[in-house]
This record gives structure tokens, sequence and C-alpha cells, in this order.
């Protein structure tokens, strides 16, 4: 028998709501006999039960004009390729610049490896329970049935969407800016790029938004790729020669300070960590145990991609011109307007897959259970526009107060992908192999249960670094950038071109 949660090990409105449809109840009904064997424990996986989960999902949704589980595996990694194939990239020269090409090389496999491992564990809990919906629902599960855990994670995940919309609005402002001059105030341009983004979110499924992501992660690779072509084929980066030849370290320059080391760390890491989406793609697939296979074929194109623009594009700015975005490196003007124009879609949609993240975590549990959800209503898609609305307007807000590229990365990294990255997928192994076979499987198991047990804890260590100097380090960049004045003030109307 599958064994499940207990009711109550659910976001606070679920079941009220669910008690609101007579098919969602049922569907409650046939999957929770288990779930209320126990209170406090992940369950162990189950295939016919996972499928009949999904099969009845999928038959609930039959009569409804707005179908949800229509994703397959291929337009799943179509999202996650434009969630990490994005401008990010483009940063991580800088932070060779600042680690070495060779700590940086060896950080970006690390890194990439881990996000892959804890991927395959999101993938594995929410195989378990196919009634999850998004990450705030598994935060609840792991942390045996806390509402303040489940409001906890809705807050981070709001925020940490929130400040990657704003961060396109920063880069659609750089853009502006730099193809016209500026030419207008960089409020302006950035509330341009909130209010084209409002409209491109609009469509209500991820299926829908897969056809764009395809488009959005083709036309970012040929941008990075012709920015790396740039790179080499011209004679020397912008600003040469003021500062001499351009100089590649293998190793961190002598004086490489804790700050500038850690925001490069957290900036390489900030790229891979996208953890926080996948239970909400996982729960809108045909079939989630293909999972795998997105999520596998997205970080070995990864790894390729961001090593190879990463190093390249360094090797030929070298740490004294190096610029993140790295498209300010280029010193020729058509070839730096050519290659950043060719990452629009990306500035666009990326921000625009994160607000309908967000959008459809406040909008299911506003409507789950009433016609409004999966059917064309005036009320449905108000509400679905008015949600937008107020996401992209806090959006355009942190572009205004933090409007600039590389320390807005790292202070989302420090602060979200401390829990969404390392701390979360930690405790779910711990919890699904203590489901499986016991609280002591580290000694039951032996060797492979130490050896999992100390990684995980590890995790959760890396996790908690990321959280305390991590902060602390992004915090101090942000206060260095602004005495120094090497960026414009809050809502500054001074160009922030490349």
């Amino acid at each position: 028998m599958d064994t499940h949660e207990g009711d109550s090990d659910r976001s606070p409105d679920l079941n009220d709501k669910l008690e609101r449809n007579q098919k969602l109840k049922e569907l409650e009904e046939g999957q929770g006999q288990g779930r209320r064997l126990s209170h406090h424990h992940v369950t162990a996986i189950d295939s016919s039960s996972t499928s009949e989960s999904v099969g009845r999902q999928i038959e609930m949704e039959s009569e409804n004009t707005i179908k949800y589980r229509t994703c397959s595996w291929q337009k799943t990694a179509a999202l996650l390729f434009s969630e990490y194939i994005c401008l990010a990239i483009m940063s991580f020269p800088w932070s060779y610049s600042v680690l070495g090409l060779v700590p940086g090389l060896i950080l970006t496999i690390v890194i990439a490896a881990i996000v892959l491992y804890t991927s395959l564990i999101v993938w594995r809990f929410c195989l378990r329970h196919p009634e999850i919906r998004d990450v705030c629902d598994l935060g609840q599960y792991l942390f045996w049935d806390s509402k303040i855990a489940w409001w906890a994670t809705a807050v981070m995940f709001l925020l940490n969407n929130t400040f990657i919309q704003g961060l396109h609005c920063v880069v659609g402002a750089e853009y502006l800016n730099t193809m016209s001059g500026g030419a207008v105030c960089t409020v302006v341009f950035s509330l341009i790029v909130a209010i084209v983004s409002f409209f491109f979110s609009l469509p209500r499924t991820f299926s829908a938004l897969s056809r764009v992501a395809t488009f959005s992660a083709f036309f970012t690779f040929i941008s990075v790729l012709l920015a790396t072509i740039f790179a080499g084929i011209e004679d020397h980066p912008a600003g040469y020669p003021e500062k001499g030849n351009p100089i590649v370290l293998a190793i961190p320059a002598k004086g490489t300070t804790f700050i500038s080391g850690m925001s490069a760390f957290l900036n390489i890491s900030y790229t891979f960590i996208g953890q926080i989406t996948l239970p909400s793609f996982i729960a809108e697939m045909k079939e989630p145990r293909d999972f795998w296979k997105s999520v596998t074929a997205v970080t070995i194109a990864e790894v390729i991609v961001f090593s190879l623009v990463g190093s390249i594009v360094y090797a030929y700015t070298g740490t004294q011109y190096v610029t993140a975005p790295a498209f300010g490196s280029l010193s020729d003007e058509v070839y730096k307007k050519v290659s950043f124009s060719f990452m629009i879609p990306t500035i666009i949609f990326l921000g625009v897959l994160y607000a309908s993240v967000s959008a459809r975590f406040v909008f299911f549990r506003l409507f789950e259970g009433t016609r409004h959800k999966g059917n064309n209503t005036v009320v449905g898609w108000a509400a679905w526009a008015g949600i937008l609305a107020v996401l992209w307007i806090m959006a355009w807000i942190i572009a205004e107060v933090i409007p600039f590229f590389s320390d807005l990365l790292s202070i989302m990294s420090s602060l979200f992908d401390s829990f969404f990255g390392f701390i979360f997928w930690g405790v779910a192994y711990i919890r699904m192999r203590a489901a499986d076979h016991g609280p002591d499987f580290y000694k039951t198991r032996g060797l492979r249960g130490w050896c999992g047990f100390i990684f995980n804890v590890f995790l959760i260590f890396v996790g908690l670094f990321f959280l305390g100097p991590g902060t602390y380090a992004s915090v101090m960049s942000v206060v260095q950038s602004y005495q120094s004045g090497t960026v414009g003030g809050v809502f500054t109307c001074a160009s922030n071109a490349l």
C-alpha cells in the first residue's frame, strides 16, 4: 500500500478548498487511505499508485477548458533550457576573473553535479506525492506539517521569483540604454520592460509557454555564441590599453577579498540553482516519471555552454577589462549591440516564466475547487491579470532599489538558493531514506547509508554557509558599490548602458 502524508500535511488552505469540488474530494479519498496511517513519515514510492494519482488528475481536467497536466518531458526540457540557458551565463567570465580560471571551472562542474543530484531528489519526492503543486507544498511536507514552514517557504518562493523578475527589468533597461545611447530615463526603460513582460505573462499554462521557451533558449545560445566569437576576433577588449595587456589568471589574484570571491561563487551558483520551479513543472507533466530525462539533458548542456563561454570570453578580455554581463567587454559597438540583441527573448521570457510560476501559486489557492481555475471566466482572467500586475510592480521597484547586475545575482543566491538549492533537498533525502529504511537508515544500510547521510548533512551546512557568510558578503558588496560610486542611485535616471 502507498502510505502518504496525513490530510493536514498540506498547505493551509488545501483541505478546505478541495471540499468545494466533489471530484477533487474523490481524488483525495482515493489517495488518502494510506496517508491517514502516518502523520509524520514521507512515504515509500509506489509506481502504480503514483501513475493512478496522476491519471485521476488528468481525468478530472478533461472537462475543463484550461488543462494543466499537458507537458511532455520535451516541453519540460524546453522550459528548463529557457530557465538555465539565460543571461546569467554572461557573468561567468567575471566570476572566473575573480576566482581564477582553474577554481572557476572546478566549481562550475561541482555545482552542476550537486544541482543535478538535488534535482533528482526533488523529482523522487514529488513522485511520492503527486498532489504537490509547488515548492511550498513540498516545504510543508518536509518539515513535519509545520504551517510556519509553509508560510516561510511561500514568502521566500515569491520573493525569489520577484527578485528574478526585477533582475530582468534591470537588464532590459541596460539593453535599451545600450541601444539608444540613454535616450530616456532608466526608470522609464525599466518600467517599459515590466509592462511588456506583463503582457507576455498572461498565458496560464506551462504547455503554452514552452513554445516560447524553445525560441528563447535558442536565441540565448546564439547570443552567447556570438559574444564569444566576437571576443575572440576583435583586436582588443573595451577599455584597452588603459590597464595594459589582458591578464588571465589560473588562480585568484593575490589580495582577492572574501567579499569579492564569495560574490563570484554566488554568481556561478545562482545560474545553476533553479530547483525552486521544479515541483511546479513536475506538477504539470503528463508523465512525471520522465522528468529525469529533461533535467539530465539540460545539466549536460549547461556545463558545456557555461564553461566554454566563461573561459573563452575571459581569456580574450582578461581580468582588467571583463564586465558583468560580459557584453560590455566588447570594444566594437556593432559586435556588442548585435550579440546583446539576440538576448531580447530571454530578457523578456525568463522574467515571464518566474512571474507565471508565482501567479499560478497565488491563483490556484484563491480558486481551487471553483470553475474559475479551469475555465475562461471573467473573474478568473481578471484575477490572473491582477496578480501578475502586482508581481511586476513589485519587480520594478526591486529593480530600481538594487539597479546592478552582479550584486543582485549574489543577493538572490545567498538568500534563497541557500534553502532551495541545498537545505531543502538534504532534508528531503534524509526523510525519504528514513521512510524507506527507518530512522537509523544510515546504520542499517551500511557504508551506502553513511555516505548518503554525511553528504546530505554536508549539503545542509553548505546552504547555511550561503545564508550566513554569503548574505553578509552580498550585502557588503552592495554597500561598497554605492560607496565607490560605481553604480547609480535608487530610482535614478542615469544610464546603465554597457
